[in-house]
């Protein structure tokens, strides 16, 4: 162990030797574990910080750590919650059918790793890259506003639906346009309310997994259409349109999750008319235009501005871009399907709070705005190519699949006949939390793959040492 301890592995060691002392016993003073495991100061603190968490020290400021009384049981019985499981299904035709919520893709880029692991899994901005001073004055402003407190409208917040629309371009304005809480959420109320029950979904292959545990949630069948490096290919859209009978295709032509690539401008055109010749929707997700790297030279505009027949239903979202606390984001819309999207959207949560629209306004309109895109812009190109180089030195045997000039990952294949499930597990021993490949697949993967994010990190030396873990843990 030694040198290259853990926060994790020194936890372990502690735990391990726990029944050595009394209950009530005092352990050896940190600066006796710093020497005798040759660590840090603050992985000795983040090892007992752990353990206190879990109940087995009991650490007091300037006395040190002792071991604390056992956890007991509650003195009662455990019950039988077996008929839930009946409860939890719906009945059709006489069948029992299950209604199981499957989070876990979603949340391998939710739950933070443990202290000492190097987080290239993430799905947001680290601190150091989140505009905190601007969001917290524009909070703070917006707290200040006449009625800031007060019920908004229930679409959301007339001048912030003004903004988005001139975000999305075209001809779209605020009339087309409704405040979510997020991303995620403006995609869960577009699909219940395009596709019902039981219906088929078709997806990008691969594809962010929120979207496919959405579809799954709302009874939906998630069908793949494969995607290539110019984005989803026409023909395979086309056939899949006749062949399911679906009447939504979501996805994301802008630096797609979780490859980065970019709808080719001689699909675009023909993505929106298959849609149109069998009378679907189009939902086009487009998280990362506010990611766009440095080198990624003018970016196409959005199909929704290309889009005069209410073909597509358009999801962008703030929080990406800033944290994952501001939850804001919208979904543009045209004709009758406006106000299906508006009602469910009522139904479900009334409308997103109006201090935080009121605080995504005054963010969105500080001189401190574009100042900060252009900072993420600038950093994620410069992490992009540090990760980049760092994989192609130490990791020769990886394939990225594709540079991106935008987003916050790279998706890459392992070697073939990998156990990818072995080289993730193998990473966290190493030290590095990474994002697993099978969850962005809904159907059979071509292959095994890995997605490593290089935005939920301090800095560049973060990425170069996650890389160096994984070379020498050889998982």
């Amino acid at each position: 162990m030694y040198e290259r301890s853990s926060v994790t592995e020194l936890a372990q060691s502690l735990r391990s030797e726990l029944d050595r002392y009394p209950v009530g016993g005092k352990l050896p003073s940190s600066r006796a574990l710093v020497e005798r495991y040759r660590v840090s100061p603050v992985t000795v603190s983040r090892a007992l910080a752990q353990l206190a968490a879990e109940g087995l020290v009991v650490t007091r400021p300037g006395a040190g750590a002792f071991r604390a009384q056992p956890r007991t049981a509650p003195d009662r019985p455990a019950g039988d919650t077996s008929w839930q499981e009946v409860a939890l299904s719906a009945e059709t035709a006489g069948e029992s059918v299950p209604r199981s919520v499957d989070a876990s893709g979603v949340l391998v880029s939710l739950a933070a790793p443990p202290p000492g692991v190097i987080e290239l899994n993430g799905g947001y901005l680290h601190s150091a890259l989140q505009p905190e001073r601007a969001m917290a004055a524009a909070l703070a402003r917006a707290g200040r506003r006449p009625g800031a407190w007060s019920r908004p409208p229930m679409e959301g917040l007339t001048e912030l639906r003004d903004w988005f629309a001139r975000e999305i371009g075209g001809s779209v304005t605020a009339a087309d346009v409704l405040v979510t809480a997020g991303g995620q959420s403006a995609l869960t109320t577009a699909l219940r309310a395009l596709a019902p029950p039981g219906a088929p979904v078709l997806v990008e292959s691969p594809t962010y997994p929120g979207l496919l545990a959405i579809a799954r949630a709302s009874g939906c069948r998630p069908v793949p259409v494969p995607a290539d490096g110019d984005g989803v290919r026409p023909e395979l859209l086309a056939a899949a349109f006749e062949a399911t009978g679906a009447r939504v295709f979501v996805c994301q032509p802008l630096f797609r999750n979780p490859t980065g690539a970019v709808l080719a401008d001689d699909r675009r055109a023909e993505v929106l008319r298959i849609a149109r010749a069998v009378g679907a929707f189009v939902v086009e997700d487009d998280y990362a235009r506010a990611l766009a790297h440095e080198d990624s030279g003018p970016l196409p505009g959005t199909l929704a501005s290309e889009d005069p027949d209410g073909v597509v239903v358009h999801v962008r979202s703030l929080t990406k871009a800033t944290s994952p606390s501001l939850r804001v984001g919208a979904l543009s819309a045209r004709g009758p399907v406006f106000d299906r999207l508006r009602a469910i959207q009522v139904v479900d949560s009334f409308f997103v709070p109006r201090p935080l629209q009121e605080a995504a306004l005054e963010l969105v309109g500080a001189p401190a705005w574009p100042r900060h895109l252009r900072d993420v812009a600038a950093e994620l190109r410069h992490r992009r190519d540090v990760l980049a180089g760092a994989l192609r030195r130490e990791l020769p045997g990886l394939t990225l699949t594709q540079l991106p000039r935008g987003g916050y990952q790279l998706w890459v294949r392992l070697a073939e006949g990998a156990d990818e499930a072995g080289f993730v597990a193998g990473a966290l021993r190493a030290g590095v939390a990474v994002a697993p490949g099978r969850p962005y697949f809904c159907a059979e993967p071509p292959g095994p793959y890995v997605r490593l994010s290089f935005a939920g990190v301090a800095g560049t030396a973060e990425l170069t040492e996650g890389v160096r873990r994984l070379a020498a843990g050889r998982p």
